[in-house]
């Protein structure tokens, strides 16, 4: 596999080793001695799955006080996928991470616990699944709107299907406390 750090800290990109043939292909999605030679030194407790159409976007959450490390990748379709910086004390804050991920590429990006998470859908459907270091606790989550100015996302949409929970986000701004 190939391990690919990005310009956000312990944010890394993810390029498992594909064995293909006609028959189709085989990979390993996951190997806990790999992915911590590799820097990826985390016990999940959670895995999810999520499959949306076209033009969806979810995001961008995060959860305060027991923060979700998250390794995602789109097992079906394609997705615009990012994570952003959302700690005030950070020398990057405001600044994110986006990168298509799909059923071709097979790319995976592992987000640290901390960062703000979300994805919109290109292809008709996707399946995207995440493994999570921390459970899913609704009292902790937080979200910020995906289209925030002052961070500045270049999303391949410009009108995305949001949940009415996501199109109520605050701005980064707005967040009073985002870690915890």
């Amino acid at each position: 596999m190939k391990i690919t750090q990005t310009q956000l800290p312990g944010i890394t990109l993810i390029q498992p080793e594909i064995h293909g043939d006609a028959r189709g292909f085989f990979t390993e999605t996951y190997q806990s001695q790999r992915y911590r030679e590799g820097g990826i030194d985390a016990t999940f407790v959670q895995d999810n799955l999520s499959r949306s159409e076209r033009g969806v976007l979810r995001g961008l959450h995060f959860q305060v006080e027991k923060p979700q490390g998250k390794l995602v990748s789109c097992l079906r379709g394609s997705v615009f996928d990012v994570a952003v910086d959302v700690d005030p004390s950070s020398s990057t804050f405001k600044q994110y991470v986006a990168v298509e991920l799909n059923e071709e590429n097979h790319l995976q990006m592992w987000i640290p616990p901390g960062y703000a998470h979300g994805f919109c859908v290109l292809s008709a459907v996707a399946d995207f699944h995440y493994k999570c270091t921390e459970f899913y606790q609704p009292s902790l989550e937080r979200g910020v709107f995906w289209n925030d100015p002052d961070i500045g996302i270049r999303w391949p949409v410009t009108s995305p299907t949001l949940s009415a929970k996501d199109g109520a986000l605050p701005r980064l701004a707005e967040l009073s406390h985002t870690q915890g």
